[in-house]
């Protein structure tokens, strides 16, 4: 149930309303009895009939500047937990030597906190549907803190299992922030800000990810492998200082949708298996999602075989992130706007199918360039797509809970990347082969190709024949309240 009650005239008297002020239409009114307008906002006159005084009726929603504060922390606990992810997946050739394992028991690392995340999914949808973000932050914070000291307490000793340990405990509390964004948004924005606030808060982990690739080669050759693990330790706990201080909820809602109430968990799970497009989102989305931080993970040695370095890696890695991050800062505010989001997932699910597929090919070329390039369009066209994605999936998935379907996709993604890595290494060649160097991951690149290829005839059937958008009845729009005649609804119509 929403924490909210639909009252009139919510908005500060000291305050005026900002732009982003929402007010609910009379014919979606109803008060805290549930009949519908109060006695003392009809208005007697000469006739039998009474008319409502729409100005007392009528509730009126706000945005407040916490928002922000709530955002930056939830973003930064994701930022950590990307470079936590990573940590030393671009200089797994030199973390394999420090502990005397092969460089596959180091993309376990990675692949293990994949299988973590799938562990607490449950845990993750009852506290964010109970209890909210915040404590979906504190949960993750307190992971962080403990995964990331004993790690560096693996490192000290040289105990790859005690690292190991380290690895899934961070793991455990990736969806307890990856699965955060579309609940805060909606909690706290209107429906003009919440493709961008869900961006912010999502693409913080990618970019998490790209930075610690960076800044991970440069401290492993100043400080050792111990010393990266100590500084990232550091650095995890500053950022988890704030997670106590950001407010829970706002004074009222900011939208229609934040105000409604919401589907219990299992009548939640019950509707959202009746719903036909929501299978094909979840698996296109966990398809790319899979061959992204599969990609992430094995870029050291999808590279390296053809004569690249570990600085070329983190370079490619992190051009993939920044310039997704620049495209996903020019194209959300525009979805917030047009609210074209299948348009934009249909345009851009074959450009990444496509990306995948040359990128098999390109290590090949020995080109320096056409590695950063390569890296980089992929960058850019999932970064597009994915906070896009996220919030059309809660949005065509409405009243269900937006954390439930968002873990799930979630999930489903994680779930595929720990089997993309574990494949993509088993294909790997022993000895040069078919033109191939040895360690070439050539034949893998391709099953992953052929495989994202799956996503795309997802892609294009969401809205279509037996997968168009369920009735109102059965999953209704976040804010999709019956508007005033002057107030068309075909801006719903592009979504």
């Amino acid at each position: 149930m929403s924490a909210y009650h639909l009252l009139p005239s919510q908005t500060d008297d000291t305050q005026r309303p900002s732009r982003e002020t929402e007010r609910l239409p009379l014919s979606g009114f109803v008060d805290r009895d549930g009949y519908g307008p109060r006695p003392e906002s009809r208005q007697s006159n000469t006739s039998d009939t009474w008319q409502p005084d729409i100005e007392k009726s009528v509730p009126k929603f706000r945005v407040y500047k916490q928002r922000w504060f709530g955002l930056a922390q939830l973003s930064l606990v994701t930022f950590i937990i990307g470079w936590d992810s990573i940590t030393v997946a671009a200089i797994s050739t030199s973390a394999a030597e420090y502990f005397g394992v092969s460089v596959d028991a180091i993309n376990w690392l990675g692949t293990a906190g994949s299988f973590a995340f799938l562990v607490p999914i449950p845990i993750v949808i009852y506290v964010l549907n109970k209890s909210g973000p915040k404590m979906s932050i504190l949960i993750a914070s307190a992971l962080v803190l403990a995964g990331n000291w004993i790690r560096y307490a693996g490192t000290r000793v040289s105990s790859f299992s005690t690292v190991m340990v380290g690895q899934v405990l961070i793991g455990i509390a990736q969806p307890f922030v990856l699965s955060a964004p579309t609940t805060y948004s909606k909690l706290w924005f209107t429906q003009n800000g919440r493709t961008t606030a869900t961006a912010i808060a999502t693409l913080a982990n990618p970019l998490g990810a790209a930075v610690g690739s960076i800044v991970g080669v440069y401290l492993a050759e100043a400080s050792g492998i111990s010393g990266l693990m100590l500084y990232t330790s550091i650095i995890s706990s500053v950022a988890c200082i704030p997670g106590p201080f950001i407010p829970a909820a706002p004074p009222s809602p900011p939208s229609a949708a934040a105000a409604m109430p919401q589907l219990g968990i299992i009548d939640a799970l019950r509707r959202l298996s009746r719903n036909l497009p929501f299978y094909l989102m979840l698996i296109s989305f966990s398809l790319f999602l899979a061959a992204f931080q599969a990609t992430s993970t094995l870029v050291n040695q999808i590279i390296q075989p053809y004569g690249f370095s570990e600085i070329n890696a983190a370079v490619a890695g992190s051009l993939q992130v920044l310039v997704g991050l620049v495209t996903a800062a020019a194209v959300s505010p525009i979805l917030d706007r047009t609210n074209c989001h299948l348009l934009v997932i249909k345009i851009v699910t074959p450009i990444i199918a496509v990306s995948y597929l040359a990128l098999a090919f390109i290590p090949q070329t020995h080109s320096v360039a056409g590695i950063y390039l390569i890296f980089s369009f992929i960058g850019a066209a999932s970064f597009s797509l994915t906070p896009g994605a996220l919030e059309f999936q809660a949005a065509w998935t409405h009243p269900v809970s937006p954390e439930i379907s968002s873990t799930l996709c979630w999930g489903g993604g994680q779930l595929l990347s720990a089997l993309f890595i574990i494949i993509m290494d088993t294909l790997a060649e022993n000895e040069p082969s078919g033109g191939q160097p040895a360690g070439s991951l050539f034949r893998g690149l391709v099953f992953q190709a052929i495989v994202v290829w799956g996503a795309v005839p997802c892609a294009l059937l969401t809205g279509v024949w037996i997968f168009k958008r369920p009735s109102a009845s059965v999953v209704g729009s976040q804010d999709r309240q019956p508007l005033p005649a002057k107030q068309s609804d075909r801006k719903w119509a592009r979504f």
